[in-house]
């Protein structure tokens, strides 16, 4: 017998997976096992008792088989930007070598496997003038970002989330079975894995419908952090005053003394404006009049750009750091929120979190799609999302940090979140996931899971206990 992470395999085992994949299958101490559990969160490291490398849904099937036959849970990563679990003791399925994307101009549609990345898509898309449904940072993996929600800071106001273009996927659920999923050949599945998350299994490919788009008027402006009360007050005033075609959130940064930062930006205090509207420049620029009015701009970004730029409206970090997160939904922003929000992340107020950003939802956000789905957070006008960044061993000054903010917002909270933005505090809290969702929803999703993975193989996540 050897030990691989305090589990148990004979030699034999582990020899007979490796002839059932083509990738590669890496035990803790082997060269790429590290490169294989790299994480975007340098917080949190996935150590797992073994990692398959899968290359196409035959591979995946052969690692979930395995695991259940040796009692292993099992986890999934691709670009590995949202990390709750060190899945310590399982079986890692890295989905980085299943790259395909298939294009179908003629009918809006694109087709990819589970390793893709927004920004693989984006190039291709724009070929055909066409528009996913992509979020903030281009980096994530497509597949993981939808099965969340998926909000785009551009399309989502007008188009709904992500999850709700969906037309099709091939996963692998805990029979180790590849299933075609769709609404009609498995419309309880297909209900709960969007807005579910990894909680049913291993999504392998996902279809979804792509829309005529090719630029937008966006980006940030940032004004001196002195300004932030201004600021929020023109913005909760102007918000009633525009249509789904445009969607913004006001960002506070303490930002970090880099070279890769402009020169009014380096450590500098700021609010970052976001704006991403569907319009024409020329009217982009009378709406957005009274923001820009607002407070004295270190820099605007703010201008004409082509689709494949949309990571300009956020600008997120592209390189992997240390850092905890916290989010929370909230039912308003008023004239006493933002009040709250100047005292907890102001100029006078000690903070030190690299970032607390509050978005405004609305729109299509708020409407079912023509096929329902379980995204949690339908309804609820405004998230808040803060990070902050420090090096591993920091994190209860940290989590301290985020956590005056979050509960500073707490009588504005909404009990039901983004599941995409759930922190591994967050998502490991069986009370606060079923709040996640709501009661009737939360229910509805514990029957699925029961049906579909009774004894939890996929539970390194926001886990959903089988009824």
């Amino acid at each position: 017998m050897i030990s691989v992470a305090s589990v148990n395999f004979r030699p034999e085992d582990l020899a007979d997976l490796r002839e059932s994949v083509r990738g590669p299958v890496l035990e803790p101490g082997a060269e790429g096992y590290e490169e294989e559990c790299a994480t975007f969160n340098l917080i949190c490291a996935l150590r797992p008792a073994v990692v398959v490398g899968a290359t196409d849904a035959s591979d995946v099937r052969a690692a979930v088989r395995f695991a259940v036959r040796h009692g292993l849970p099992v986890a999934v990563k691709s670009a590995a930007h949202q990390v709750v679990s060190s899945a310590e003791g399982g079986l890692l399925i890295s989905t980085r070598r299943m790259r395909g994307i298939v294009v179908d101009a003629p009918e809006r549609l694109v087709r990819v496997e589970a390793g893709v990345r927004w920004n693989d898509v984006l190039p291709r898309t724009a070929e055909f003038g066409l528009a996913p449904l992509v979020g903030s940072a281009p980096g994530v993996g497509v597949v993981g970002y939808t099965l969340g929600g998926g909000q785009s800071p551009l399309l989502g106001r007008s188009l709904g989330y992500a999850a709700d273009h969906v037309r099709r996927l091939t996963m692998v659920t805990a029979d180790g079975e590849l299933r075609e999923v769709t609404p009609r050949t498995e419309p309880d599945l297909f209900w709960a894995v969007l807005g579910g998350k990894g909680n049913f299994g291993v999504v392998t490919e996902i279809e979804f419908e792509v829309f005529p788009v090719s630029r937008f008027y966006g980006g940030c402006v940032y004004f001196p952090g002195e300004h932030l009360a201004e600021v929020l007050s023109a913005w909760r005033a102007w918000l009633p005053t525009v249509g789904e075609d445009m969607t913004s959130s006001v960002a506070v940064q303490r930002l970090p003394d880099l070279p890769v930062l402009p020169e009014p930006l380096r450590g500098a205090f700021v609010v970052s404006l976001r704006i991403g509207y569907l319009g024409s420049a020329a009217d982009g620029a009378d709406l957005i009049a009274p923001l820009r009015a607002a407070a004295p701009a270190l820099i605007d970004l703010v201008g004409e750009k082509p689709f494949s730029a949309i990571g300009e409206i956020h600008m997120d970090p592209v390189d992997p750091m240390p850092y905890c997160d916290r989010s929370a939904c909230l039912t308003e922003f008023s004239e006493e929120t933002e009040r709250a929000l100047v005292e907890l992340v102001g100029p006078e107020s000690g903070c030190t979190l690299a970032n607390v950003e509050i978005r405004a939802l609305g729109g299509a956000f708020d409407r079912e799609p023509a096929v329902p789905n379980a995204v949690s957070s339908r309804g609820l006008p405004y998230v808040v999302f803060g990070f902050a960044v420090g090096a591993p061993g920091q994190e209860e000054a940290l989590r301290a940090g985020l956590a005056k903010v979050v509960d500073g917002l707490s009588p504005w909270a909404a009990g039901r979140n983004m599941v995409n933005f759930l922190s591994p505090d967050e998502a490991t809290d069986a009370e606060g996931v079923r709040e996640v969702y709501g009661p009737e929803r939360f229910e509805r999703l514990t029957a699925v899971k029961k049906q579909y993975d009774p004894t939890n193989v996929f539970r390194f996540n926001h886990n959903v206990l089988p009824a």
